[in-house]
């Protein structure tokens, strides 16, 4: 008896903390279907005023319609996507199988790197990529991923990767296999659970970013998702609150279905160690 009582008042206190923590969402959607003069008169969930005009107001608000900003941010969570999984694994697999001088040495300034704050290279990247004319366009957001500047995600793949048995590789040798035919025909196969989980968070953390694509992207014909919801907030006139929430909505949508699916690829990514 003891027993279930314990557990029923831990299911009780796991329930009203996701309460807590789902509640500004709840309210963002059901802000985004009430009358713009009384989203911030009632902190409630209820609906007394049902107001859908929100929706076609935030979509057609500026020159494009909001869909045009989704393809933007469409494109550069491609390309962020596409790049980390090319350059992260192939980086991960040098470090993990390939023998080579200063390989620890390397590594650990590869881990450094995951402590050094985005704000300290700014600067020096903004410089670069304008000398570079690359600026108000989509490569600086892009470009460097193919590069496996994102060192958390090469971490991860050579955990998983240090986990798959060398026999495997021993065996491949045998039969006449090189290091590009390794990598390609048994180590990716096998990385599919970290390869889901580094596409699933680069898909996330490049969607919602607004730091970078507020630097890069100054033409509003650039503007992705964040960037098109920040125009909404205009400090002169009123702001629409319910047509930003309509959209906030919108934008959400992606990163839930993609959580949603991509959920069980997460869980076995980050649990397993690549063994089989």
């Amino acid at each position: 008896m003891a027993t279930r009582l314990r557990a029923l008042l831990k299911h009780l206190f796991l329930i009203a903390c996701a309460a807590v923590m789902l509640y500004p969402v709840l309210w963002m959607v059901v802000s985004s279907m009430r009358p713009n003069d009384e989203i911030f008169r009632s902190p409630g969930l209820i609906l007394t005023d049902l107001e859908t005009g929100n929706y076609e107001a935030g979509w057609n608000a500026f020159e494009h319609p909001f869909g045009y900003f989704m393809v933007n941010s469409a494109i550069v969570v491609l390309g962020a996507i596409i790049g980390n999984l090319v350059a992260c694994s192939m980086a991960a697999y040098a470090f993990a199988r390939l023998e080579f001088k200063g390989r620890r040495w390397w590594f650990a300034v590869m881990l450094l790197t995951i402590m050094l704050p985005v704000h300290v290279i700014i600067v020096p990247q903004y410089v670069l990529f304008s000398e570079f004319g690359w600026v108000n366009t989509f490569l600086p957001l892009i470009v460097p991923k193919f590069l496996a500047t994102d060192a958390f995600f090469v971490f991860l793949m050579v955990q998983f990767i240090r986990g798959i048995p060398r026999e495997l590789d021993e065996a491949a040798r045998i039969d006449g296999a090189g290091h590009p035919r390794i990598y390609t025909r048994i180590v990716l196969p096998l990385m599919v659970p970290a390869l889901a989980t580094t596409a699933i968070f680069t898909f996330i953390w490049t969607w919602n970013d607004f730091f970078g694509q507020l630097i890069y992207l100054i033409d509003p014909d650039m503007h992705t998702v964040p960037l098109a919801l920040r125009a909404f907030v205009d400090q002169q006139a009123g702001t629409n609150w319910g047509a930003t929430f309509a959209m906030s909505v919108v934008s959400l949508l992606p990163v839930f279905l993609v959580f949603l699916f991509g959920q069980r690829f997460l869980l076995r990514g980050i649990a397993t160690t690549g063994g089989k």
